[in-house]
């Protein structure tokens, strides 16, 4: 499986952008997909996640009701809308697959390349 991530860009605070991430290949119905952001000279972060299978998903707190991860199976295809984006949401953002239900990066195996986000106040 492979992923690639796109939808990064530049707003200003208070808007919104919604990021993709489409997988090829086969992605089991045990997978969980996950999306993590970092910033220069900093670990790698989680943000939020979903299981493949069922909607079941969980957000950091930094996040949480600004944020809305989804996915859309027939697509092969995971989203991260971000609402009332901060300054401090400017990272480039990853998504990323597992097998657990997991907010520890070293759980996701297969990474996408990244797309930066930048949030202007």
């Amino acid at each position: 499986v492979q992923l690639q991530a796109s939808g990064g860009g530049l707003v200003q605070a208070g808007g919104s952008l919604r990021l993709s991430c489409a997988a090829s290949g086969r992605i089991f119905s045990s997978s969980v997909m996950g999306w993590f952001r970092q910033t220069p000279g900093k670990e790698r972060e989680f943000v939020a996640l979903i299981r493949w299978n069922r909607d079941s998903t969980y957000y950091a707190d930094s996040v949480k009701g600004r944020f809305t991860i989804s996915r859309d199976n027939r697509l092969n295809t995971v989203y991260l809308q971000m609402n009332s984006l901060k300054p401090e949401d400017t990272a480039v953002y990853y998504c990323a697959k597992g097998s657990q239900y997991s907010t520890q990066q070293y759980d996701y195996r297969v990474w996408g390349q990244g797309t930066l986000v930048t949030v202007s106040s």
